[in-house]
């Protein structure tokens, strides 16, 4: 990477987004395990993980260099927990080596930590049925 990519989280919602499709977009996956609690749990790769089992498959999935376009559509916060939902947009590439759109919907779950930093806690994201 060129530059170094600023993974501070602050209190809106569309920076958030913003920092996570950046990381995402990046292509690697310590860079974008950076944005998760050691503890968080995602389904980003289609199973549910968590701890260096989540790290492994989000750093191998973003090796393949998919982009993401993500757009906050709802955010609900209380205290030191938010939930952002968000409308999100993956190009990549199939199995057999054909290009793939994926359209979905992702409710994310992110905490306060000690240090005042906004941390991913639940990723989940859902893909849209292509045949709905």
């Amino acid at each position: 990477m060129s530059q170094a990519l600023d993974l501070t989280l602050t209190d809106d919602p569309h920076q958030q987004n913003d920092v996570f499709t950046d990381a995402f977009n990046s292509g690697e996956g310590a860079i974008f395990d950076q944005l998760y609690r050691s503890d968080a749990i995602s389904n980003l790769t289609g199973r549910t993980l968590t701890g260096s089992a989540r790290t492994q498959a989000i750093t191998e999935f973003l090796a393949t260099g998919p982009k993401l376009t993500a757009k906050v559509r709802q955010t609900y916060r209380t205290g030191d927990t938010m939930l952002l939902i968000v409308d999100f947009s993956v190009e990549t590439v199939g199995a057999d080596g054909t290009p793939e759109k994926l359209d979905g919907r992702c409710t994310d779950v992110l905490v306060r930590d000690a240090n005042g930093k906004w941390i991913m806690a639940i990723d989940r994201p859902v893909m849209q049925d292509p045949n709905a």
